[in-house]
């Protein structure tokens, strides 16, 4: 599909919507990834026009619930002509989260640190 836009429009109770514009000659072919398997297709739900010579879709697809864990989840959406990656959804959850965001705060921390010893070095040095 050429000229084809897919938005995210909101995740909430476990449902990932977006909302694909595409010229309306087009039907909508998607696929849905996780971790390099195919999980199937999207719902698609045609809407209103979107304007002349286009037209829209809802999409939507239910999160798999056997899918999360520990980590990073990212899902894909791609146009199944093309293999375009048209959107994404990243989770992050468990342990393996706490882990990295606590190393996040730690090279953080150590960094400011850094930066106020050169402050300081630098406010004496004038002073």
């Amino acid at each position: 599909m050429a000229d084809v836009m897919l938005t995210k429009l909101r995740l909430s109770e476990g449902v990932w919507e977006g909302l694909l514009s595409a010229p309306r000659a087009m039907t909508p072919r998607l696929r849905l990834w996780h971790r390099d398997e195919l999980l199937g297709e999207p719902e698609t739900i045609a809407t209103e026009a979107a304007g002349e010579g286009r037209a829209e879709w809802l999409v939507r697809f239910p999160l798999p619930v056997e899918r999360l864990s520990d980590g990073m989840q990212t899902f894909v959406i791609e146009d199944a002509e093309t293999g375009a990656a048209l959107a994404h959804e990243t989770l992050l959850a468990g342990e393996a989260l706490d882990a990295d965001a606590l190393a996040e705060l730690s090279l953080l921390r150590a960094e400011l640190d850094l930066l106020k010893r050169a402050f300081r070095r630098h406010c004496s040095e004038e002073g």
